[in-house]
């Protein structure tokens, strides 16, 4: 069985080293502080670790169940759930108008990572919801605001986000669900939609959907299409739950993983629904979704990292196989532990480096997301809403692949008992793997930075990115005592520099040269910006001493590792950008 504690000394270093505390002096967040940060995070370790965790083999073994039109979530979920939401674990973000807590958005993140390490197949039912609120407090009515938000915002009715058709995956454009406006200010919604996460379940009163269609007078493309909200039970003039609308699961996918969750096809036969936004601006309404829970769910891919990281290291503590090559490490025993092999200890440090680091990334961003929200100056605001939307794709790209990696080197560790069902290593890759997958797959994330967000703001758009890690080196060029740290974050700004402009100039006269350096050029960009927070958690290792000695000293070690063994694979990205398009599109279509 896999093991999990919440890093909470961690989370205090990070919360240090990039300044979380500055929160405390956005107005409506002047009490937060780190006394009550601990608090809840502790708090949602215990749940995680006594109430998730446990579930969590026997809903990949048991799975979800689907009959007669009913899905039957696995043994536990329903009173977990019950459980959650008592919690108030929903609740964290919400506008206090609607019963939510009004906490910093970066809770929501840390919430989610420690709550996937515990249990990833649990948190699909929940983590759509957080997102379909926030698109219906910004973009609906005020009458939809006030029948669904309370209900949502506390957890008694789930969300789910319903864009994918069979025929058409990241091109909306091509979808078929049709809108045909009724008499009453509602809308009729017929189509079917594919792998909707939690679209039937047992365990919330109601389901809202958010679904993208097409109003007859549509234009085409993705340009024409709109966001209605289709509820599973049409609340009454009182709010209480009424009719059933006509809104069913068909089906579900039977899947390599998240097996306690499940991804329903969902039929709309004259469904009622309500416009939300404006006619034809679905995917800006939507977005308002689907942007923030890139950033929040890309911390299943951390937390797919840490508990990977926790049992494999406890794990190589303990089994005993063969002598060190250099000589006995345990002549007391009748073999070595396995962590004082180096090929070991090669994948466990990367593990923890990429882990350690993925996390002070993904806070550093959601800081940034609790700025463009509350600061009060608009240019600050608008800043921070760019550094938010330049990263965003790099986050969700970045914490998927790194969960994928560590679950990968964590079945390593163990050798062939990782790959079997018992201790459960595989069952984290397994359900880990569609984190690149859901949300826009990774291919086309990076395709997204380079070909939207690089040439906004004329361009200038990275400069958010590049002002921070400019003015640190120029800060620290000359301290001698962080040269090991300093010099190498030098050197990958350079890369990345390059990097951006050859791409730059390669896209402009060749699209396909744009595309073809995308995913290398995101890497590029990830090592850069982990090189960045790596370099200010060994500069609060150098100047903090309310950090234990060892807490620091181990910092210190993890940027080392980082920039001898993990940054240099910017200089081999940097060389298949420049290799340009030719490789990947020489070969006839029907030669590949």
């Amino acid at each position: 069985m896999t093991k999990y504690s919440i890093p909470i000394a961690d989370y205090r270093f990070v919360h240090t080293a990039l300044g979380l505390d500055e929160l405390s002096s956005l107005p409506g967040h002047e009490d937060l502080s780190w006394d009550l940060i601990e608090q809840i995070l502790l708090e949602a370790g215990r749940f995680g670790s006594e109430v998730l965790l446990p579930l969590n083999r026997q809903g990949d073994e048991i799975g979800a169940k689907f009959e007669d039109g009913k899905v039957t979530s696995p043994p536990g979920f329903k009173e977990a759930y019950d459980r959650f939401v008592d919690g108030g674990w929903l609740s964290l973000t919400g506008p206090e108008e609607f019963g939510g807590q009004a906490l910093p958005h970066f809770m929501e993140y840390c919430v989610t990572e420690i709550l996937s390490a515990c249990n990833m197949t649990f948190l699909q039912y929940t983590g759509l919801t957080h997102g379909a609120a926030m698109a219906i407090e910004a973009h609906a009515s005020e009458e939809l605001k006030n029948t669904y938000l309370p209900n949502m915002i506390s957890g008694v009715w789930s969300g789910t986000m319903c864009l994918t058709e069979a025929h058409a995956g990241t091109d909306l454009g091509l979808m078929r669900t049709k809108a045909q406006p009724g008499n009453d200010g509602t809308h009729m919604i017929t189509g079917t939609k594919i792998f909707i996460t939690g679209g039937e379940q047992d365990l919330s009163d109601n389901i809202v959907h958010l679904v993208l269609a097409k109003l007859p007078d549509a234009p085409e493309g993705a340009g024409g299409i709109s966001l209605f909200l289709v509820p599973k039970f049409i609340p009454d003039e009182n709010g209480a739950l009424g009719e059933r609308n006509t809104v069913t699961c068909g089906s579900i996918e039977h899947k390599m993983g998240m097996k306690g969750s499940v991804a329903c096809v969902m039929n709309f036969d004259n469904a009622k629904g309500w416009i939300i936004g404006e006619p034809h601006k679905g995917l800006r309404a939507m977005f308002t979704m689907m942007n923030t829970e890139r950033l929040l769910l890309s911390g299943m891919g951390q937390g797919a990292a840490e508990v990977s990281y926790q049992t494999a290291v406890d794990y190589a503590r303990d089994r005993q196989q063969s002598r060190s090559i250099s000589g006995a490490k345990r002549p007391d025993l009748a073999a070595d532990p396995i962590i004082v092999h180096p090929d070991v200890r090669r994948m466990l440090l990367t593990m923890r480096s990429l882990g350690e680091g993925a996390r002070a990334l993904a806070l550093w961003v959601m800081k940034h997301v609790d700025i463009a929200d509350r600061h009060p100056d608009a240019a600050t605001r608008a800043d921070a809403a760019a550094f938010v939307a330049l990263m965003t794709p790099v986050v969700k790209v970045w914490l998927s692949e790194i969960g994928i990696e560590a679950a990968n080197h964590g079945i390593q560790v163990f050798g062939g008992h990782g790959y079997v069902r018992e201790w459960g290593m595989e069952q984290i890759l397994r359900d880990i793997r569609i984190v690149s997958l859901y949300e826009g797959a990774n291919g086309i994330q990076a395709l997204d930075l380079v070909a939207r967000k690089l040439p906004m703001e004329k361009g200038r758009m990275v400069q958010h990115l590049f002002r921070p890690i400019e003015d640190l080196i120029a800060e620290h060029s000359d301290n001698a005592a962080l040269a090991e740290t300093i010099k190498p974050l030098e050197k990958l700004f350079g890369t990345l520099k390059r990097a951006t402009a050859v791409l730059t100039e390669a896209g402009a006269a060749d699209p396909d040269a744009l595309a073809a350096g995308s995913m290398d050029y995101l890497k590029i960009l990830s090592l850069t910006a982990l090189g960045f927070v790596w370099a200010k958690m060994v500069i609060t290792a150098e100047t903090d001493t309310s950090f234990p000695k060892e807490q620091r000293d181990g910092k210190r070690a993890m940027a080392r590792f980082f920039f001898a063994r993990v940054s240099p694979q910017a200089d081999s990205h940097m060389a298949a950008l420049e290799a340009g398009p030719d490789t990947l599109m020489e070969l006839a279509d029907a030669s590949v």
